[in-house]
């Protein structure tokens, strides 16, 4: 259930929506005149939507890549490489 709040709130409660933001990692809506006007959210969940929105966009380009013909790689190599980057060798 969103958590929508008037944007007197915001002024008079900013440390509880702070919390809030941190605590439930989920956005408060800020609403003025009965409008929607903002989101409010914690840096961390900020920053991981952004990481969300950055990976879709490289998988649907490596998407259409692969779709106009270009030579894709065995996942199990690249699967290997990686763990190899970041445990050592297997």
């Amino acid at each position: 259930m969103p958590n929508i709040r008037p944007i007197s709130d915001l002024r008079n409660n900013a440390n509880e929506i702070s919390e809030f933001c941190h605590r439930e990692r989920e956005p408060v809506f800020i609403t003025k005149n009965g409008v929607g006007d903002m989101v409010v959210m914690s840096i961390e969940t900020y920053e991981r939507q952004q990481t969300l929105i950055e990976l879709y966009g490289k998988l649907a380009e490596a998407e259409a890549e692969i779709a106009n013909g270009a030579a894709g790689e065995d996942f199990l190599k690249v699967a290997k490489k990686l763990r190899e980057s970041v445990h050592g060798k297997v």
